[in-house]
């Protein structure tokens, strides 16, 4: 493929090579739905499935080295962090981002660490407190929150003393971290409270970021917006303002759908990438960003749905880098709309599949990651393997 005339190809493929991203291990098991869940063939029920299944994706796609972990999910035993770490590297892993699970246990039926209970939110931080010291035995630089705390009427609380609560607990997570970990605040407008959410925007999280101390950013889940949200603007926003950690990958029709990244807007995804590329040209340097992916496909074979995530992260961040800046700096400095914006579709329009199929074949991987995995015939072997799901009536996620 002949790249466009501006493009350095050796900077171009050397961006590609430190472009990470993170997969979850709650996406690779059986998940569903308040009405139900689907059972999967082989689907992983323990964490050494998961990392196995993790495995995969990253061994054709060469650029998913780390795993998230949810803390209640995948350590219920007090020995699990150190086997994680053991059974992680055998495969050529590593545990990434550790995530607590505030929202689970009956006791946080009216919120977590914004509970009116004061025994309640002792609890939550505490388990926030153990988190963190997960982290620090699994090597994790990255400590990421999200809370389902918030109320579904009006008049069901104090909005403002639950603020309080929040930015003090917070607080105190953050002074439990060692050094070199990030607190990641996430936000979400609404689900599972319908009225308010504690943590329910980009600003909000900011603020409790701020307010938290110098080691806490924002995350963005792209599915945790109002329809017709302009998320790169958010994005671009807390660039500058030094308050991005990170991404939770996903995609959305309506609110948190968790389909494939770049299945229902791919446009916005090369909108949000195109702000970060945008920054790097700029400041010569890459953004300290957590890439990661947050999805659980009730419906799509789950490792063939983060391959497909993956594939089209890279996809589209190449796009973004084949962006003219120059080109674009002139058209924005002559007011010319159609220009500025026609340097961003021809990047937006460039077929880069032939070009990153190049590139992998250079780093010996599959040219074709989704395909290379379909002919392995691992899905059939882990599903004889790993022996019928049994049919749960209850819904909610594993």
């Amino acid at each position: 493929m002949k790249l466009p005339p501006h493009t350095d190809e050796q900077a171009l493929c050397s961006r590609l090579d430190r472009f990470e991203i993170e997969t979850p291990s709650w996406g690779y098991a059986d998940t569903g739905t308040r009405f139900g869940k689907f059972l999967q063939a082989g689907a992983a029920t323990t964490l050494e499935e998961k990392l196995s299944d993790a495995a995969e994706v990253h061994r054709y796609t060469g650029c998913c080295p780390s795993v998230a972990v949810h803390v209640l999910w995948d350590f219920p035993e007090a020995s699990g962090p150190r086997a994680a770490v053991k059974q992680a590297a055998k495969l050529g892993l590593r545990i990434g981002a550790v995530n607590p699970n505030v929202f689970e246990d009956q006791c946080y039926k009216f919120g977590s660490v914004t509970n009116r209970d004061a025994a309640i939110r002792k609890r939550a931080v505490r388990h926030l407190i153990d988190s963190v010291k997960i982290g620090a035995q699994v090597g994790s630089k990255l400590l990421s929150l999200w809370f389902a705390d918030g109320t579904n009427y009006p008049g069901q609380a104090d909005i403002r003393q639950r603020k309080r609560w929040m930015a003090r607990a917070l607080g105190e997570v953050h002074a439990a971290m060692p050094d070199d970990m990030t607190m990641l605040v996430e936000y979400k407008p609404f689900e599972p409270a319908f009225y308010h959410t504690d943590i329910a925007d980009w600003g909000m999280a900011c603020v409790f970021a701020r307010q938290a101390g110098p080691r806490a950013r924002v995350l963005v889940d792209t599915g945790h917006h109002l329809a017709g949200c302009n998320i790169e603007q958010i994005v671009a926003w807390l660039i500058d303002e030094n308050m991005l950690g990170g991404f939770h990958f996903n995609d959305r029709k309506y609110a948190d759908d968790d389909l494939t990244m770049g299945s229902i807007d791919p446009y916005q995804l090369f909108r949000i990438l195109h702000e970060i590329v945008a920054a790097e040209h700029e400041t010569g340097r890459d953004l300290e960003i957590a890439y990661m992916v947050d999805q659980s496909h009730n419906l799509k074979p789950k490792i063939e749905a983060m391959i497909q995530t993956v594939v089209t992260a890279q996809e589209h961040i190449t796009k973004a880098l084949l962006v003219d800046h120059e080109a674009l700096k002139q058209a924005r400095n002559h007011d010319d709309l159609v220009l500025a914006e026609t340097v961003l579709r021809e990047a937006y329009s460039t077929d880069v599949r032939p070009f990153l199929a190049d590139y992998r074949r250079n780093r010996k991987l599959a040219p074709d990651p989704l395909s290379a995995f379909r002919e392995s015939g691992y899905a059939e072997r882990v599903a004889a393997q790993r022996g019928p799901r049994k049919p749960q009536s209850s819904g909610g996620y594993a």
